[in-house]
């Protein structure tokens, strides 16, 4: 997969110039003072695990090496939610993966993923770059995680299968279906009339292969990466979430950081998240018509149909019982009233 370091590199020397010469000088030979690992689950193909790495090779350069963060992808070491309690215990020193999953330590991590109700990037990013996102990095630091400013983009959940292309809620009803770790995507599917099966994505796709499962959920680019086109016949674009990568710190890994340290790893990776952002989304288009080349078939849907049999179910209602007042406010301040 191409990824554009030109438009990354624009992105971070637009961003306010930091000296970092004075603070690191020349270590020639020398090992790095840190040596931090960056953990997540995504595809080694895919652009996350790609501008990550990118970000960390800024930051070993703007430190001149005296910062060295070194990325592993692919659950290298463990799943999603060990990954999780590493980050906490000190094991690992970064993290990312999506809210819904890190909702089983900070619950309203998850609220954006009602299902069904962001159905626009525009919208996504005014939340997530807003006071949305503002309540749940609150959240994150509350729980001893530092968030980064940047949450990057894994795109929107499209529903796959091996058996046919559901395209209206009765179609999912008995489906066999593989969900991340994350009580938001059970509760939503069983409300939906599937059979949702909790697996961590390195799993998925034995799970498909061996017929565990009949389909699953996650944007194309994850889709294409993974490779799931070998064993799936059907996508459906169903918008139901909008997922992204929030970037998260080990408190006592960050606070070890001296605070100019803290300054070039925070621009680099938050610079590099909102190029990101831009190169997914063009990804995210620019496969559904390499799907379809590769004899998939490409269904739309109406998601207002599935939205009509959440509120039915009382999907809405009994997730808005979970959460603090404010947070639901913040939610339908910018996808409008829910149930």
């Amino acid at each position: 997969m191409n990824i554009s370091r030109r438009r990354f590199a624009q992105a971070v020397f637009a961003a306010p110039a930091i000296s970092t010469l004075g603070f690191f000088p020349a270590r020639a030979g020398a090992a790095p003072d840190f040596r931090y690992r960056f953990a997540h689950g995504f595809p080694l193909t895919h652009p996350v695990h790609a501008y990550l790495k990118i970000a960390a090779d800024k930051t070993l350069k703007d430190t001149n090496g005296a910062l060295q963060i070194d990325v592993y992808g692919a659950s290298q070491l463990g799943g999603d939610s060990q990954m999780l309690s590493q980050l906490r215990s000190g094991g690992i020193e970064f993290f990312t993966t999506a809210g819904l999953i890190l909702s089983t330590f900070v619950p309203v991590a998850s609220i954006y993923g009602m299902g069904f109700t962001f159905d626009n990037y525009t919208t996504v990013w005014k939340a997530i770059d807003g006071d949305l996102g503002n309540h749940i990095r609150g959240a994150f630091q509350k729980a001893g995680l530092q968030p980064f400013e940047t949450v990057w983009d894994n795109g929107f959940r499209q529903i796959s299968s091996a058996k046919h292309p559901i395209v209206k809620p009765g179609d999912l009803k008995g489906f066999k279906i593989r969900v991340p770790v994350g009580s938001i995507y059970t509760s939503m599917f069983n409300a939906l009339g599937a059979g949702p099966v909790n697996l961590n994505l390195g799993d998925t796709y034995t799970a498909l292969q061996t017929q565990l499962v009949d389909g699953q959920e996650n944007p194309l680019v994850v889709f294409d990466t993974a490779k799931f086109f070998e064993v799936q016949k059907y996508v459906s674009l169903t918008n139901h979430i909008w997922d992204g990568a929030w970037l998260l710190a080990g408190h006592d890994a960050w606070a070890a950081l001296p605070k100019d340290m803290q300054q070039i790893v925070s621009r680099n990776f938050n610079a590099a998240g909102l190029t990101q952002r831009v190169e997914s989304e063009h990804v995210n288009v620019a496969l559904q018509k390499k799907l379809t080349d590769l004899k998939i078939s490409v269904n739309s849907v109406d998601m207002s149909l599935f939205r009509k049999a959440l509120t039915t179910s009382g999907f809405y209602k009994a997730w808005q019982a979970k959460y603090d007042r404010q947070a639901w406010a913040l939610l339908t301040k910018y996808v409008g009233e829910l149930g």
